[in-house]
């Protein structure tokens, strides 16, 4: 019987180190609800190495039959993902109408010949818009979250993110083009890192990946021209500190730093290319003419999850997108459906149940324009932002796969990818440790006034 007083030990380490880990990880992240529990896990470790010890040699059936218990939960959950079948993909199809999001809605101005057409067209959303120019808005001082400090940084960034649209689209130098393609691309991959992108991808450009008619700016009721074949999309991370206070007013000041950094990038990577003799558009916020995260998507960046955003394998929806557009000879990936995340998304529904506007379905995947997937209400969603003031950011916050980029957080993301009966139970130690409902935590200091 001492292969089983061993196989206790070994799990009794095991459960040790993993606590250990934890406790640790919680202290570096200021999570003392998490490093608590990880204290008081720390116990049956102790006691389960004692047993494997000193227990009675009368008790070693029940340690026989403890760890085959053990041994056999954990071949069920590291059963990997290649032994499952993976359900179809279903594709986008279509073109979204610019004009009919909400950031475009909220450009409308009443008494105007665009709120008269786009309203006769559209009389079924003129209820809900009314009801939303009635409410404080974005940034505005009688808002929940009003933070000075913050509001006035982040119009301030939105400023200067609004100053990069005349640099979006340029005239193409002419140039020899001497360099191989090949080369092109990786100086572009190393550059748009360089510049601050967390992941960078190259996909062929899809008629669903345009909008069909821009609705904003002077780009509004014109049609789009899919004149681009190859679509460059990279992600920037948005900083954990600023988004776990979420809907707070850290949040939109993290999203405007953010929209600027992808401007940047986006822009001067346009720029080099419309240099280097190619066609080049950068689509940033507030001047897109795609659809960014379905172009990050087939870019193999990540998935769209339940809350509508990109959920990216090592910063979940924790990023902002860019995308640059061309017609340089790149080579591009063929898109690589992941369903792990939208299985996890299936078992977790951490972000519907912690949506302060009760905007994301808490319901399975349904047809919506011959597409099977989830859809946000995105009139509950934005009339929140209008009372907030913020872009809310709550389901990001919440979400499990928006931990920090670390050991403990990299495992159980890699676990979830690779092991899908992990995935039940990775929810249920991230409500375990983190809270099922939680609450919003503290401003930063230094945006306290």
């Amino acid at each position: 019987m001492q292969f089983f007083r061993l196989t206790l030990a070994i799990i009794a380490i095991g459960i040790i180190l993993l606590m250990l880990l934890m406790l640790f990880t919680s202290i570096i992240e200021k999570r003392k609800g998490a490093a608590l529990k990880a204290c008081i896990l720390l116990l049956p470790g102790l006691l389960l190495l004692l047993a494997a010890q000193y227990l009675s040699s009368y008790f070693d059936w029940v340690i026989a039959a403890f760890d085959i218990l053990v041994l056999a939960f954990g071949a069920y959950l590291l059963v990997p993902r290649l032994l499952f079948s993976i359900p179809k993909e279903d594709l986008p199809k279509g073109n979204i109408d610019e004009r009919t999001v909400m950031f475009a809605r909220n450009e409308i101005k009443p008494n105007t010949e665009r709120y008269d057409s786009f309203y006769k067209e559209h009389p079924d959303l003129k209820e809900n818009d009314d009801n939303f120019r009635q409410l404080p808005g974005l940034l505005s001082k009688h808002s929940t979250f009003y933070n000075p400090l913050a509001y006035e940084a982040s119009d301030a960034i939105f400023h200067i993110v609004d100053s990069l649209h005349k640099h979006v689209e340029g005239d193409v130098k002419e140039q020899a083009k001497s360099i191989d393609p090949k080369d092109y691309q990786k100086f572009i991959t190393e550059w748009t890192k360089k510049s601050g992108a967390k992941s960078v991808g190259f996909t062929k450009m899809k008629d669903y990946h345009w909008y069909s008619v821009g609705g904003r700016g002077e780009r509004y009721g014109k049609p789009i021209e899919q004149k681009h074949t190859v679509g460059i999309a990279f992600t920037v991370e948005m900083d954990h500190e600023m988004v776990k206070p979420a809907p707070k007013s850290s949040i939109i000041m993290e999203s405007a730093t953010q929209y600027l950094q992808a401007g940047i990038i986006a822009t001067q990577l346009a720029q080099f290319i419309r240099n280097s003799g190619f066609e080049a558009r950068a689509h940033i916020d507030g001047n897109y003419q795609v659809v960014a995260p379905l172009v990050a998507r087939d870019a193999n960046l990540g998935e769209i999850g339940r809350m509508g955003l990109l959920m990216t394998e090592k910063l979940g929806p924790r990023v902002r997108v860019g995308v640059v557009t061309t017609n340089m000879p790149l080579d591009t990936v063929e898109r690589a459906y992941n369903n792990s995340f939208e299985d996890f998304c299936d078992k977790c529904l951490k972000c519907a149940t912690n949506c302060p506007a009760s905007a994301i379905s808490d319901q399975p995947k349904e047809m919506i324009k011959d597409v099977n997937r989830w859809q946000i209400n995105s009139e509950k969603c934005f009339n929140y932002w209008c009372t907030a003031g913020t872009d809310c950011g709550r389901c990001m916050s919440t979400c499990p796969y928006s931990h920090p980029n670390n050991l403990l957080h990299n495992i159980v993301r890699w676990s979830i990818n690779q092991f899908p009966n992990f995935r039940y139970w990775a929810v249920k130690m991230d409500d375990f440790f983190y809270g099922r409902k939680t609450k919003s935590e503290a401003l930063p200091g230094w945006l306290k006034h």
